[in-house]
């Protein structure tokens, strides 16, 4: 394992430290996607028992259970106290992309069913700019059309998503990510994408070599 990567793991487990120190008894706590997450599962059994989970992704469901946390299926909670999960680009603004594991619809469901969504990154996914490439998840039906509608766009090599539908990435310019947001968001076919807005955004927990600092939007 190189040096780089090394860091990079032990920045990812201390973000998911400071992560589950957050999650209290009687929560609801929706469960993101992803390497951070995968780092953060282990450290939530340790926590009070009576926390009920929602996963984002089959994945991120099996891993959990197998840990014995108390997976339920989101139908049956309307509101979340608080969510966890990572992101592929976080800008100085908070504007975020995620959808690197294709699972950014229920990602940005659950963000948004949650009084505080907190996002969890190693301090190499900052930027100084969102830039593409930005996930999309596009409905099969009509998929040429979407595709030309979208223009500079290509089909991902993976995997539908947990919901079946198909997985994309917007290659073209980003600029202003809200305008980008608008016009994705638009686009007859476009399931969801990946760009997140501060909104949405209560902190950004950010592992760095001297420690984990916040960010807020």
């Amino acid at each position: 394992m190189s040096r780089v990567k090394d860091e990079t793991d032990l920045e990812k487990q201390a973000v998911a430290e400071a992560a589950a120190a957050l999650v209290r008894g009687g929560m609801r706590v929706g469960l993101g996607t992803g390497t951070t997450v995968a780092h953060l599962l282990p450290l939530l059994p340790t926590r009070s028992r009576d926390v009920v989970y929602v996963a984002t992704s089959p994945h991120t469901e099996e891993a959990a259970r197998a840990l014995g946390l108390d997976i339920r299926p989101f139908e049956q909670v309307d509101r979340l106290d608080l969510a966890l999960d990572g992101a592929d680009q976080v800008a100085p603004s908070c504007w975020l992309v995620k959808g690197g594991g294709a699972a950014h619809t229920r990602e940005k469901i659950v963000a948004a069913a949650a009084d505080r969504f907190v996002v969890l990154v190693s301090e190499n996914k900052l930027v100084d700019a969102i830039r593409p490439p930005v996930p999309l998840e596009l409905l099969a039906f009509g998929l040429d059309s979407t595709l030309r509608l979208l223009g500079e766009a290509a089909l991902r090599d993976v995997p539908p998503s947990p919901d079946g539908n198909v997985i994309a990435d917007y290659l073209g310019a980003v600029g202003e990510p809200a305008a980008l947001a608008e016009r994705l968001g638009a686009t007859p076919g476009v399931v969801e994408h990946g760009l997140f807005p501060p909104g949405l955004v209560a902190e950004v927990l950010v592992a760095t070599s001297s420690g984990v600092v916040t960010m807020r939007p």
